[in-house]
């Protein structure tokens, strides 16, 4: 090599001497003429060849710099600082940059071949990637800005102009999964690439344009993809592909948010749809239970895919929220799922599943604004679940209202808790009763009393019904044991309540007797015969009525007899009342009725305490103020608001301003 003619010695007396600058001078015209021969070299080779020759030359160059510093080092130390010149290192470094990689006839060559190389690669082909390290290494090494400048800045707009030509195919001929797939794979590439022979800073600027031209270009037209977008993801529970979609759409702006907001789209849509269906309507807990199922589906869908994102979580509350309240009796529904699963639903279920349940349960209870209506329904059903005997499990029952009561505070569940205090009470009272009285009583009826406390219980409403001669004294919430006989002599006993006994007793004097001659004989309401009469001849084991034309349902033109075939392995057969029926819309009504009137005192409650610790307040205000302390119990109406103030004012609780009508100020 030519630079071993000079020796450390001879260089240390030169610059001790006063000739540094011609040392240095002579350095660098030396080198710049050694790099255009080199630059011939290099240009002359073909092919392939091109990039070892040029690696080759640049490893040479690389040792022999090693040496010239090392004696020109004295040099290096002295003379170059004071005299503000390039040190001996770099300044082999910048004469490479500008006679080699800046040569014409090699700089356009160099940064196509490299471009080329990475589109092979991309479509399959294998290249020699150690040798694209070691020449990328080399662009870094002769700077920061020669490898941005002179390579990345142009494989960047290469990039781009690929994928997003790329993208476009695929987004013609993909369906969305795919397209993912396909996305996902060009991503993890490019990482890959990174790793293996690019700059590490480079990483975070080609994945940005991957993710800008094959996602955020595309992102809009995926999600609503036919037949493929994210609706039929969420439709057939395809998790991996709605996982696959949360990551790479997390990966760009505004992503997350058009995943999310076609989510609570499509969730509102569909709940809207299955709370107004005609056709659920008729079954209650069929109702509840598709509510269920549907928070279930998508809980796992966010739980599996979105890695429990906490924000579609809040999307999937907020749209079940929304929708479950377009239905007003969906607090009605609630508490006859309750009632269904607490008078036989959960019969041999473990413990942990009964919570589960009722936590599930717990969860549509927090959707509701109207929660008062559904205290009002549940207070009816568990009075009728207590009084008849009918609840499968006490545990269950008082788990629930602890449930209630975390959730609502002591004054939600006062009264409920009540009834059973006044069950425990009734029942230790009947079992003294029998203790001291039971000489006295010997083998007559047995007597079964419940001490009931005033405003603990629901008023139940006690409409007519004709009783039998027989038993006239007979109460509405009554049950009964009929002795039947039935075909030839087998003979059971039918325990029934006081309507399905009044039902049967008609049956002593006639085979066979119409809807309606039963409905002018008993008086029994509509509604409370037709589940009757389901109990006594469509409940299979318990027909022990048969009707014509047969169907599940009762119809006004039903006839029904007296079913003399009728069989079964006990001789106590309990005859249970068809439950979970939703009220007729005059009961509804009044239900509301009554509602609305609890409310009143409630809302006057509020308007008192907030005033009384505000003194003078205007309208708006006592509107916002009474809706924020009331909405966990229910959502009051403004109009309502108004009218209270306005009793409130008549009552001198409260006066308007003189000056101000709509300032309102509160009387001590």
């Amino acid at each position: 090599m030519i630079y071993n003619r000079l020796s450390y010695e001879s260089a240390y007396n030169m610059v001790l001497h006063k000739y540094g600058e011609k040392l240095y001078n002579g350095l660098e015209s030396t080198m710049t003429w050694r790099l255009k021969e080199i630059s011939k070299s290099i240009e002359a080779a073909q092919g392939g060849l091109f990039l070892e020759e040029l690696n080759a030359k640049w490893m040479d160059h690389n040792k022999a710099l090693q040496m010239i510093r090392d004696i020109l080092m004295y040099m290096d130390r002295t003379y170059v600082p004071t005299s503000h010149r390039t040190p001996v290192h770099e300044l082999g470094l910048n004469l490479w940059r500008d006679h080699i990689i800046h040569y014409p006839m090699i700089h356009g060559r160099l940064l196509d071949t490299l471009l080329d190389l990475i589109h092979r690669e991309r479509m399959g082909e294998v290249i020699n990637r150690g040798l694209m390290r070691s020449i990328t290494k080399m662009l870094m090494d002769l700077g920061p800005a020669v490898y941005q400048d002179d390579f990345e800045k142009p494989f960047l707009e290469v990039s781009a102009s690929f994928y997003s030509g790329e993208s476009q195919e695929f987004i013609e001929c993909c369906d969305c999964g795919n397209y993912l797939k396909k996305a996902e794979r060009r991503l993890n590439e490019e990482m890959e690439r990174v790793s293996h022979y690019l700059d590490a800073g480079s990483e975070a600027k080609i994945t940005s344009v991957v993710e800008k031209e094959m996602i955020a270009n595309h992102m809009h037209r995926l999600v609503h993809m036919e037949n493929s977008g994210l609706v039929n993801m969420l439709i057939d529970d395809k998790y991996e592909d709605l996982g696959r979609m949360y990551t790479l759409f997390r990966r760009v702006p505004d992503g997350l948010s058009t995943i999310r907001d076609m989510m609570t789209s499509y969730l509102r849509e569909t709940g809207k749809h299955l709370v107004t269906d005609p056709e659920r309507l008729k079954d209650p807990v069929e109702f509840v239970q598709c509510l269920l199922n549907e928070k279930d589906k998508h809980d796992k869908i966010i739980n599996v895919a979105f890695g429990n994102d906490k924000t579609f979580q809040n999307a999937l509350n907020s749209s079940f929220e929304f929708f479950i309240n377009l239905n007003n009796r969906s607090p009605e529904f609630i508490s006859l799922y309750v009632d269904d699963k607490l008078r036989k639903g959960l019969k041999g279920a473990t413990e942990e599943d009964v919570e589960g349940i009722l936590d599930k349960v717990m969860m549509l209870f927090r959707y509701l604004q109207e929660k008062d209506v559904f205290e009002k329904y549940y207070k009816q059903h568990l009075a009728k679940r207590l009084l008849s005997g009918k609840t499968v499990s006490d545990d269950a029952e008082r788990s629930m209202i602890v449930k209630l009561k975390t959730e609502c505070g002591y004054q939600f569940t006062s009264k409920l808790e009540g009834m059973f205090t006044d069950m425990k009470t009734s029942q230790d009272t009947m079992q003294d009763f029998y203790a001291k009285k039971s000489e006295e009583l010997g083998d007559g009826p047995t007597l079964d009393v419940h001490i009931l406390t005033t405003g603990s219980w629901p008023t139940q409403p006690s409409p007519p019904c004709s009783l039998p001669p027989e038993i006239l004294a007979q109460t509405n919430m009554g049950t009964a044991d009929i002795k039947a006989t039935f075909g030839k002599s087998q003979k059971h006993e039918l325990n029934v309540s006081t309507y399905q006994m009044c039902v049967l007793m008609l049956f002593n004097t006639s085979d066979g007797l119409s809807y309606k001659d039963i409905e002018q004989a008993t008086e029994i309401p509509s509604t409370d015969l037709k589940r009757c009469l389901q109990s006594l001849a469509c409940v299979k084991g318990k027909n022990v009525l048969r009707k014509e034309p047969m169907s599940k349902d009762i119809s006004e033109d039903d006839t029904f007899y007296f079913n003399d075939k009728f069989t079964s392995k006990l001789v106590k057969v309990k005859i249970g009342t068809v439950v979970a029926a939703k009220e007729s819309e005059p009961e509804k009504q009044e239900t509301r009725q009554r509602v609305e009137e609890d409310r009143k005192p409630q809302i006057e409650a509020a308007i008192v305490r907030i005033m009384k610790s505000r003194r003078v307040l205007d309208h708006n205000s006592i509107v916002s103020e009474v809706t924020k302390q009331l909405q966990a119990r229910f959502l009051p109406n403004p109009v309502i608001i108004k009218k209270r103030i306005e009793s409130l004012i008549e009552r001198e609780f409260l006066e308007r301003d003189k000056a101000d009508r709509k300032l309102y100020r509160y009387l001590a």
